[in-house]
């Protein structure tokens, strides 16, 4: 599952994953990627941190009560000015992407991840 509110961005990242052959549901903000995550139970979600309505890390937090070993791959442009609370989410399985990011440097982390 991506998550991203630059729905240009979702969508450039559904092609690349769908290319590869992944089964890819998208929403554009924290509180329809929980939505969808409790409809569809993705294996991964891959979210931008900083969102309108619900932000990726909040998102994650209520995601996790469902499940706690969800996999998540983190996208910001600054993750700096998340440190805090990205320190945290180490404990669970997570990765983290600075935007802007390539094909390759995507592909690796979700492999890793599946």
């Amino acid at each position: 599952m991506i998550v991203d509110d630059d729905e240009g961005l979702a969508f450039i990242l559904q092609q690349m994953l769908e290319s590869e052959g992944y089964e890819v549901m998208r929403a554009r903000n924290g509180a329809d990627g929980y939505w969808i995550y409790t409809l569809f139970r993705p294996d991964l979600v891959i979210t931008d941190i900083h969102m309108p309505e619900k932000n990726g890390l909040e998102m994650m937090k209520h995601i996790r009560t469902h499940n706690p070993k969800i996999k998540t791959i983190y996208m910001s442009g600054s993750l700096s000015q998340f440190r805090s609370q990205l320190e945290e989410e180490k404990r669970h399985e997570v990765s983290f992407l600075k935007k802007p990011f390539s094909k390759i440097e995507l592909m690796s982390l979700v492999s890793e991840h599946l």
